[in-house]
């Protein structure tokens, strides 16, 4: 079977949502249009079931695929491995070796505790957080997973994720009396996180950055706020880790952590997450019970351990952020160039452009379609990799002048963009 719709269809009455990842169903980009299930995946490029091979100019498996796909670096390493055994009773010291390697990087630490993905690995963020201070609120800017610590900020009013990239989501099945202990601040208003960060805060959780930096004056704010009140502070770095920096973006900003989280890009495709920070807050993991066998498997760690090596060696961060300025001068100089209502995100490392219209939802949509016409997977973002190179932007760029050009005048002209399904950004919708 090689049908994608009619695969996909099926797979939603046997699996909940259809798969185990909102991002990649989809709806998200166009409903009937994209390729949904790939056959294989190679450098910047993807097959689908039906032997269609596209450029990924979109998301690199989420993020994930920092190295660009099937790194042979990477791969081989852990072919390595799996050819010892993937899991055995005994201890993997390929454990041992990874933590040493990235407390080299963060020297604020002491500890490491590993986990398989960035949502589990918050929650044991969370947790440790809480077992030091005593106090169970947390207050957070952005966007860290779904456990229920998180969703509990949806309790009170299930519109308060709304800017935290999680639009109309219902907390259905998360504990009514987590009510008030989890609550999101925007991100860069210090005013707001000082009123609400006098009591009981157990900890404040922020994203290294995603769309843009955190301003000095919301840094400072942060770092005060923790130190004067005994406050854990939590760097998300799943998004951000192992791309923009050798390690957390953290170091850049001088942001002060007392715990870091990174994930995604650390295993370049493989399953790892860590919990990188002090002993004070680590060492609670071993009072209060936190423990899984697939914590345990060698191929993440010997993944992980392989991606740092490459990453440093190769100056990966470098590479994309070269890139990532010529991609987004590229939109910025195309949007000029038509007159379109376009923004970018300041962060070369995590490109992405924003349309300033009522049917946005369309217009993406129509860019991604006429992107697939071109054998290009796109959307409104892009996660650049090592494997991207110089030739591989020319022609994306060259692809988004035709489009954009042509979406301006269908613009100009009143067209509707209702000749197709458009993609849903919100989560509830999907849900439905």
């Amino acid at each position: 079977m090689n049908n994608p719709k009619k695969i996909w269809k099926n797979a939603r009455k046997i699996i909940p949502g259809g798969n185990g990842l909102l991002s990649k169903r989809p709806d998200r980009y166009s409903p009937d249009n994209w390729p949904t299930y790939y056959k294989s995946s190679n450098g910047v490029f993807v097959t689908d079931l039906k032997g269609k091979k596209y450029m990924d100019m979109a998301e690199m498996g989420m993020g994930t695929c920092v190295l660009g796909y099937a790194n042979k670096y990477v791969d081989n390493i852990v072919k390595r491995n799996i050819s010892n055994g993937v899991n055995s009773t005994l201890n993997s010291v390929e454990e041992f070796d990874l933590a040493k390697k990235i407390l080299k990087f963060d020297k604020f630490a002491d500890q490491v505790k590993f986990t398989r993905a960035g949502g589990e690995a918050m929650a044991l963020a969370i947790r440790v957080a809480r077992a030091e201070t005593k106090k169970e609120k947390i207050l957070f800017s952005g966007y860290h997973g779904w456990h229920d610590w998180y969703l509990a900020a949806n309790i009170l009013d299930k519109t308060n994720l709304n800017k935290h990239l999680l639009v109309g989501l219902d907390p259905l099945g998360v504990p009514k009396n987590l009510i008030n202990t989890s609550v999101g601040f925007e991100y860069n208003n210090s005013s707001e996180l000082k009123k609400i960060s006098k009591r009981n805060v157990a900890a404040i959780v922020i994203e290294g950055c995603r769309y843009s930096y955190p301003n000095k004056e919301f840094i400072k704010t942060i770092n005060d706020v923790c130190k004067k009140n005994n406050i854990c502070l939590i760097i998300d770095e799943i998004t951000s880790g192992w791309r923009i920096e050798p390690g957390g973006v953290y170091k850049k900003l001088k942001i002060k952590p007392d715990i870091v989280v990174y994930g995604k890009a650390l295993g370049n495709g493989y399953a790892i997450a860590a919990v990188v920070g002090k002993k004070k807050y680590l060492s609670n993991a071993e009072e209060s019970f936190m423990s899984s066998t697939a914590w345990t498997e060698r191929v993440g760690f010997a993944a992980a351990s392989g991606l740092i090596d490459f990453f440093v060696k190769n100056k990966v961060h470098n590479h994309i952020n070269s890139l990532g300025k010529k991609v987004l001068y590229g939109w910025e100089k195309i949007a000029n160039k038509y007159g379109i209502k376009l923004t970018t995100s300041k962060i070369p490392h995590l490109c992405t452009f924003f349309l300033h219209y009522k049917n946005n939802e369309s217009l993406y949509t129509y860019f991604t379609n006429e992107m697939l016409r071109k054998n290009i997977l796109a959307s409104n973002r892009i996660y650049l990799s090592f494997s991207h190179k110089d030739v591989h932007i020319k022609k994306y760029l060259n692809e988004c002048d035709k489009i954009f050009k042509e979406m301006k005048r269908k613009i100009d002209k009143g067209y509707n963009f209702k000749s197709f399904k458009s993609r849903y950004e919100g989560f509830k919708r999907l849900t439905k």
